[in-house]
């Protein structure tokens, strides 16, 4: 609970944390004559004024964290090459103006959190080139556009873990080929599935998300968590099927876009996938039972689209309640109170129900035509026998008697009347 204004530091000092109190006013000038720090902790007070440019310059610093202040201007325009910044953020400011292009001599930079500003610019698809940064979150600000700048010949963010564009205006198609190029969202080796956080001595690395619906702050990033955020934007066009192969992503949310089309199957790939939010949308089509599959997935929002048919039942799919499907007026079946007409089955279940068919010979379709043909034939004999009198030769067909026994029991019958 330190009250005041920021203290004036030493020049020796290499770590000042001085987070979660309520230190006011400005960063000094005289902070740029430190050349032995490596760790600026000031988050969560309520400094203010600008961040000061020679922020950029500094060789020895590993991590600056100036989240939930009140700073306000723009970002410092000029990282010297040749850094050693391993954390920026600047989440929960009011800093406005561009994203400096400067950040791409950051090469060791692996969380960049510029969240929660006024920033208005472009994308920045340059960051891609940064070859360590796993946490990019850019997340409630004003970007726009549409250009992601990536070619087959760049391997764009090959190591991000972590993806935020949430609450801004991008509009365009999804990035299929950053899809094709987030190989840590792909698989995990041995080694990087143990229990492991971001950060380094005396600092652990955090970020806000959105999970399950609700905003969290991991106050420790585990290694293993991987997350891609694009929600309320201007998105357009279908879901890549590409999206399938990210089989380490463990929450997915493209919610409030203009996404058409269906739910692509491949989606039941993602075998890590805990969260999926696909509402507000335009999406159409069928639930693709592939995602009973998704052994992991604890919550699925699916409401406010135009998907119709039966939901699922495979699994823990009978688990989600109602509101995961609220909107979707042509869906039908559990949880729902609208049942469906016809219950159709999963390719699984017609594949075993066919497999029943021919070991037994023959199917429903057979046990009907045998039945029909045999009424009709009962029909007409039943006809022929009491229109005309009995017929000799239906007798004989049913009653199964022979001419010669007839005779026989008609001399018998004449000779006891006489």
């Amino acid at each position: 609970m330190l009250q005041g204004l920021f203290p004036i530091p030493q020049p020796y000092l290499s770590l000042i944390s001085l987070s979660n109190n309520n230190l006011t006013g400005e960063i000094p000038d005289l902070i740029c004559s430190m050349s032995f720090i490596e760790i600026l902790d000031l988050s969560n007070n309520s400094l203010s004024g600008n961040i000061p440019e020679c922020m950029g310059n500094f060789n020895s610093l590993h991590v600056l964290d100036l989240r939930k202040n009140r700073f306000n201007g723009s970002i410092p325009r000029t990282f010297a090459r040749g850094n050693n910044y391993r954390t920026l953020n600047f989440n929960n400011n009011e800093l406005k103006g561009s994203i400096p292009r400067s950040l791409i001599n950051c090469s060791r930079l692996e969380v960049l959190d510029l969240g929660n500003n006024k920033i208005n610019d472009t994308f920045p698809y340059w960051l891609g080139n940064l070859p360590e940064l796993q946490v990019l979150v850019l997340r409630s600000n004003k970007l726009y556009g549409s250009n992601w700048g990536c070619s087959k010949k760049k391997n764009c963010f090959p190591k991000l873990r972590i993806f935020d564009l949430s609450n801004n205006t991008i509009s365009g198609s999804l990035p299929t080929r950053y899809f094709k190029n987030l190989n840590a969202m792909m698989d995990f080796g041995e080694a990087e599935r143990r229990l492991q956080y971001m950060g380094e001595n005396y600092y652990q690395d955090s970020v806000m998300v959105t999970w399950k619906g609700f905003e969290y702050q991991l106050v420790k990033i585990i290694t293993i968590f991987t997350t891609i955020d694009f929600s309320n934007n201007n998105f357009h066009g279908e879901i890549p099927e590409v999206i399938g192969k990210l089989h380490a992503l463990r929450l997915l949310n493209l919610s409030q876009n203009n996404l058409i089309g269906c739910i692509p199957p491949s989606i039941g790939n993602m075998s890590d996938l805990e969260s999926l939010d696909l509402s507000s949308n335009k999406l159409v089509g069928k639930i693709p039972w592939q995602l009973t599959k998704l052994n992991f997935l604890g919550f699925l929002n699916l409401s406010k689209n135009h998907l119709n048919g039966p939901i699922p039942r495979d699994n823990h799919f009978d688990t989600f309640p109602n509101n995961s499907y609220d909107g979707n007026l042509a869906l039908c079946g559990f949880p729902l109170s609208n049942t469906c007409e016809t219950y159709e089955k999963t390719p699984q279940s017609l594949s075993k129900s066919n497999d029943g068919e021919s070991s037994n010979g023959f199917g429903w379709k057979a046990v009907l035509i045998g039945y029909g043909c045999g009424m009709v034939l009962g029909v007409t004999m039943g006809y022929l026998v009491f229109s005309t009198g009995k017929p000799l030769w239906v007798i004989r067909i049913v009653e199964g008697r022979q001419p010669r026994k007839g005779r026989r029991l008609n001399n018998k019958r004449g000779r006891r009347n006489t």
